[in-house]
């Protein structure tokens, strides 16, 4: 029988509520040197109760905790990079649309057919992201290739400036 793996995974549980209070308030924000240093303090303890939970020998908390020791390097990037938001939410969200129209209509049956609904649902998730209107930005496409002109960039309106420490 393998180990009870309540022991590893409360320590995770005791410090997620500071977690997810910090990144409620944070999302969005530029963290001030001061609360960096005090969320930091969570680092330590995380890993400890992960590297834990490596070797506890229950099978699925093993894996688990060494899936999540495996994104140590990114796991605190929202904290330095503002506009980085500490959960994945925003990727659940733009794939929403793809995975209900999959579970709707089945898939594709051909290579081709996979290729046009893989493109087209990039712009849908694209022109949503940046507010654009998705037929508008289609027919500029094909007004263009049946003029013979290039087909119009589908980049941010309003590229965000990205500086190089």
């Amino acid at each position: 029988m393998s180990p009870e793996p309540r022991p590893f995974g409360q320590p995770l549980l005791d410090n997620s509520g500071d977690s997810y209070a910090w990144a409620r308030s944070a999302l969005g924000c530029l963290i001030s040197p001061s609360s960096q240093r005090q969320i930091l303090w969570l680092g330590p303890s995380v890993r400890r109760a992960l590297k834990d939970g490596v070797e506890c020998g229950c099978p699925t908390t093993v894996e688990t905790c060494r899936g999540i020791l495996a994104l140590e390097e990114g796991r605190w990037n929202s904290l330095w990079f503002p506009g980085v938001e500490p959960t994945n939410n925003a990727a659940e969200r733009a794939l929403r649309h793809a995975v209900i129209w999959h579970r709707i209509s089945g898939g594709t049956d051909s290579e081709q057919g996979s290729l046009f609904v893989e493109r087209m649902l990039t712009v849908v998730a694209m022109s949503r992201q940046q507010g654009r209107n998705v037929l508008n930005y289609l027919t500029s496409c094909f007004e263009a290739a049946r003029n013979g002109q290039a087909i119009p960039h589908h980049l941010p309106i309003n590229p965000p400036e990205i500086k190089v420490a």
